[in-house]
């Protein structure tokens, strides 16, 4: 269901959204404002970007949990691609990402339907710390290596 309305219904109503708004304002007028809304849209993905990634550093040399600070990264990214398909829905969706207000709305949201494990590894890879006490990972196999293991010369069979 989520396919035929992502494949199927947004592009339609990104059409019927153009085709509305080239009526009320002018087909030109419309296409310039899809041509202007990419090297913004740029500009607000640049600056909260680094605002993202500068927040998660923050977190990760406090020694903290950063999951907030990955799941508004990850809004950050989809608003991000939302703003390079061309669209005026899909630009509003995105810059409404974008903004750390709505993102704050829209993070409880998320964080409650999430249905796959992905943000919880991704947030319990953000918060290990090893220059800070951080926890050993079962899936940090590289930890458990010793010199011996890299320096001891492979058999051949």
């Amino acid at each position: 269901m989520i396919w035929f309305v992502l494949l199927v219904l947004w592009p339609l109503a990104e059409l019927y959204v153009i085709i509305k708004l080239s009526e009320a304002i002018g087909f030109l007028w419309v296409i310039l404002l899809l041509i202007v809304s990419w090297p913004v849209g740029w500009r607000l993905i640049r600056h909260q970007g680094r605002a993202a990634l500068r927040h998660l550093r923050d977190a990760l040399l406090a020694g903290r949990t950063a999951d907030k600070e990955v799941l508004d990264g990850a809004l950050v990214l989809f608003g991000a691609l939302l703003l390079l398909v061309p669209g005026f829905i899909t630009d509003a969706v995105g810059v409404l990402l974008l903004l750390p207000p709505t993102r704050a709305l829209v993070r409880p949201l998320v964080a409650r339907n999430q249905r796959s494990a992905w943000l919880t590894r991704l947030a319990g890879a953000a918060s290990w710390n090893p220059g800070r006490g951080g926890r050993h990972r079962p899936d940090d196999y590289d930890a458990e290596a010793t010199a011996a293991d890299v320096n001891e010369p492979q058999l051949k069979a």
